[in-house]
C-alpha cells in the first residue's frame, strides 16, 4: 500500500523560513539572518522590507557562487534543532550544515526505531538489542543523530572528510559524542559491497544520494549510472526483518514516484507499506485560509516501512 504525503517542517525558535519568492529563500538560523538561491521559489516575496537587512548572501552567476557576509557575523555558531545541535557555517557551494526539512523524516526514524526497541526481548547482547542503522551520503549528520538519540546503533558514510569531521562536532554538541556510532570516509558503492562480502546485516538504511559528486579517492558518483546499482546492493545488506529503507531526492530531477517503484520489491518480500510525498519548510509570516504559511519545496522522498 502507498500514501503519499507533503511533510512540513514548522518554524521553531533557532530556525524559521521568514520569506521566499523570486528564486529565493530568507531564513534565520538562531539570531543570524541568510539569503540563498532557491529555484523552487517561483512566487513574488511575500515583504521585501524583511530582505533589507540580512547578515549573508549567497549570489551565483554562470560562473560561480559567492557569499556577502557582514562584518558581524561569525564564521560559524551553534543552534538547537530538533532536539539536537548544530553548528551553522556557509560553505562555498551555499549550504551551511543544515537541511531542517528533514526534520519530519528524523521524527519518523525516531518513532520507528524506540518502538522496535522496546517491543525487543531483554538479551544478554546489549548490541542484539538496539536497532542497527546504515546511513550512507550522511553529510552533517542530522538522520545519523536522530536515530543514535532513540537508541540505534549508527553506522555513518560519507565521502567527504570535512563532512564527518562536522558530522561528529555536532554529535559532540548533542551529547552524543560516545554513542555507539561508526564515522566511515568511504565512497557508498565500495564500502557497501565489503559489508555485503563481510555478511553484515542492518534493520534500516538511509539514503540521500546527490546527483553527481566524488568519494575521498576521487571515485565519480553519477545518480543516474550509479544509483540503481547501489539500492540493489543496499537490499543485500537487510536483516531478515528490517525496520525501513527511506531515500531522500534533491537535485536530480526525479520524482517520488519513480523512488515508490525501487522500493516495490521489499513490499513483496517484507510486506509493510511505501510513503512517498515531499518535504516543505512553511513560511512563519504567511499565514493564511489553510491554517499554515506558504510551503516551500524542498525535496522529495520515498519510505517504507515494515508494519
Amino acid at each position: 500500500m502507498k500514501e503519499s504525503h507533503v511533510l512540513i517542517t514548522a518554524p521553531e525558535a533557532d530556525y524559521e523560513l521568514i520569506d521566499s519568492g523570486d528564486g529565493e529563500k530568507l531564513e534565520r538560523f538562531g539570531a543570524h539572518v541568510l539569503s540563498r538561491p532557491d529555484p523552487q521559489a517561483l512566487w513574488k516575496k511575500h515583504d521585501q522590507a524583511l530582505w533589507k537587512n540580512v547578515s549573508g548572501s549567497f549570489t551565483r552567476d554562470e560562473k560561480k557562487g559567492e557569499w556577502a557576509l557582514s562584518k558581524d557575523l561569525p564564521a560559524r555558531w551553534e543552534i538547537s534543532f530538533s532536539g539536537l545541535k548544530f553548528v551553522i557555517k556557509p560553505t562555498a557551494f551555499k549550504h551551511v550544515g543544515l537541511f531542517p526539512e528533514q526534520s519530519v523524516n528524523w521524527r519518523w526514524l525516531s518513532s520507528i526505531i524506540l518502538e522496535a526497541d522496546n517491543s525487543r526481548p531483554v538479551e544478554s547482547s546489549t548490541s542484539s538489542a538496539s536497532s542497527t542503522i546504515l546511513n550512507l551520503f550522511g553529510y552533517t549528520g542530522g538522520a545519523t543523530l536522530a536515530c543514535s538519540q532513540a537508541g540505534a546503533h549508527v553506522v555513518h558514510v560519507d565521502g567527504s572528510k570535512a563532512a564527518i569531521a562536522w558530522a561528529r562536532e555536532n554529535a559532540e554538541l548533542s551529547h552524543m559524542g560516545k554513542n555507539p556510532i561508526r564515522w566511515i570516509l568511504d565512497d557508498a558503492r565500495t564500502f557497501v559491497k565489503r559489508e555485503i562480502k563481510r555478511e553484515k546485516k542492518y534493520e534500516g538504511i538511509i539514503m540521500d544520494p546527490p546527483a553527481f559528486g566524488h568519494g575521498p579517492d576521487n571515485e565519480l558518483w553519477k545518480i543516474e549510472e550509479h544509483f540503481l546499482p547501489l539500492v540493489d546492493d543496499c537490499m543485500k545488506l537487510l536483516t531478515d526483518k528490517p525496520l525501513f529503507f527511506m531515500i531522500n531526492g534533491y537535485s536530480a530531477g526525479y520524482s517520488a514516484v519513480a523512488y515508490e517503484n525501487i522500493l516495490k520489491p521489499l513490499v513483496i518480500k517484507y510486506g509493510g507499506s511505501i510513503e512517498i510525498g515531499e518535504l516543505t519548510l512553511e513560511e512563519s509570516g504567511t499565514k493564511g485560509v489553510s491554517g499554515h504559511g506558504r510551503l516551500l519545496p524542498c525535496g522529495i522522498f520515498a519510505r517504507w516501512s515494515r508494519d
